[in-house]
């Protein structure tokens, strides 16, 4: 099955590379040159990985940390530039370590060009890292 190349549907397929804990097809769906930020991302944790590379190392342990069941409430918006969408949603899982549930709400900002991922602006939320028993990102990412 071919790679989709509009924004949603590739966005969507993303979902489901996720969800398969198939990280190394979720990286291959990036433009070697693109750019992922986390704004909101804690002190001392990454805001911005410039490449293919960097986004690679930052996702390689993921699933490790995350068990990702679902992306409820999925919304995908369109914009004035048909390579931009706005997506809304939650990430449902539970924590690998302590088995806790994960409950994320996120907005990213995505581009897409060419049917690569050139740029993906991750707004989430940092009080979620500060719980007990939550702070996966400081060994996965």
């Amino acid at each position: 099955m071919p790679v989709p190349t509009s924004p949603a549907d590739l966005y969507r397929h993303s979902l489901r590379l996720l969800l398969d804990k198939n990280i190394p097809a979720w990286v291959a769906l990036w433009a070697e040159d693109g750019l992922m930020e986390l704004p909101f991302a804690p002190e001392g944790r990454p805001r911005r990985l410039q490449g293919k590379e960097a986004v690679a190392a930052y996702m390689r342990h993921y699933p490790d940390h995350i068990d990702l069941h679902d992306f409820p409430d999925l919304r995908i918006h369109r914009t004035a530039d048909p390579e931009t969408i706005v997506v809304e949603m939650r990430g449902v899982g539970r924590l690998v370590e302590t088995g806790a549930p994960f409950d994320m709400t996120y907005i990213a900002v995505v581009t897409v060009r060419e049917g690569r991922i050139t740029s993906y602006r991750d707004y989430w939320n940092p009080l979620a890292v500060l719980e007990p028993g939550t702070d996966f990102t400081r060994s996965s990412r």
